[in-house]
């Protein structure tokens, strides 16, 4: 039987912790004194969650939880409730990525993108505003730098960033008139098994591409000089998320390295597009010697 947290106790409901900034966050929230839901799309995929916990010393309470399920969701969601009396805060954390683009792609293939990464979001935000109302909790989404600056050849996953800021940042100023403080973390390039999860062989599409091979080998060049030196581990992200959770008075945008930082400034400052355009057609260009 689950225990029942004292009304002293904060929790914390986590998705997507079986790998990378998830599995970090459950635990560097665990060790701040946080109750810590951990939840999984898949219970059979658990053992690093569990290990990591183990070498941690923290428990966790680790269930399952499908953020393209309704009932699981709602399941999820109101189980935690009830057991623990009390929802504090919740990490949108769960997502997958794509490579491709438009014409690489099938709208099938787009749609899923969205349904994990936009979609999933918000069914959990939905389900838990009640009780964080309840508690005066946060509502936190752990977004992307590339939500800010589109990138080529991961259109799907951009887009559903993107959109899933922008909704959180129409939604934060409602939110907090009725006590809910809403963030949204902006990593850039992770150290984590994320991308190799991606449902694409790279080599088919290379091979595939057509029109757009030589943009997307290019491209392919370009990534590694890009991000080379800014890569962070999960465990530093973590730190963000915990700041986001413990905080007075978060902020609703938070970069957590310098290079997200940088990225997204050339956004927020580029009120034609041009210079953002500049920077990435870059990328689809020939290497320069």
């Amino acid at each position: 039987m689950t225990e029942i947290a004292s009304s002293a106790t904060r929790t914390v409901l986590i998705t997507g912790t079986s790998s990378g900034v998830g599995l970090a966050s459950a635990v560097a929230a665990a060790q701040a004194g946080w109750r810590t839901v951990a939840t999984v799309r898949d219970l059979d995929r658990t053992e690093n969650l569990r290990a990591a916990a183990r070498a941690a010393g923290v428990e966790l309470d680790i269930r399952r939880l499908d953020v393209t399920e309704p009932e699981s969701v709602e399941e999820t969601i109101s189980g935690v409730a009830d057991a623990y009396g009390r929802l504090d805060a919740v990490v949108n954390n769960a997502g997958v990525g794509s490579v491709g683009t438009l014409e690489l792609l099938t709208l099938e293939q787009i749609r899923a993108s969205m349904e994990v990464n936009f979609f999933g979001v918000l069914a959990v935000s939905r389900a838990a505003l009640p009780h964080l109302r309840a508690s005066s909790g946060r509502l936190i989404v752990v977004g992307s730098a590339y939500g800010a600056v589109g990138q080529p050849f991961n259109e799907p996953y951009c887009a559903a960033k993107a959109a899933t800021e922008v909704y959180m940042e129409s939604l934060a100023p409602v939110a907090a008139e009725v006590g809910v403080t809403v963030s949204v973390i902006e990593p850039g390039p992770i150290a984590s098994n994320f991308f190799d999860n991606i449902p694409v062989d790279r080599a088919a599409m290379r091979e595939s591409a057509g029109q757009y091979k030589a943009a997307y080998e290019n491209y392919l060049v370009h990534i590694p000089n890009l991000i080379a030196g800014a890569v962070q581990t999960p465990e530093k992200v973590a730190e963000s998320v915990l700041y986001t959770l413990t905080d007075p008075a978060p902020a609703f945008r938070v970069q957590t390295s310098d290079f997200s930082r940088n990225f997204v400034a050339d956004k927020l400052i580029d009120v034609d597009g041009a210079a953002v355009q500049s920077i990435t057609r870059q990328w689809l260009s020939p290497a320069n010697d």
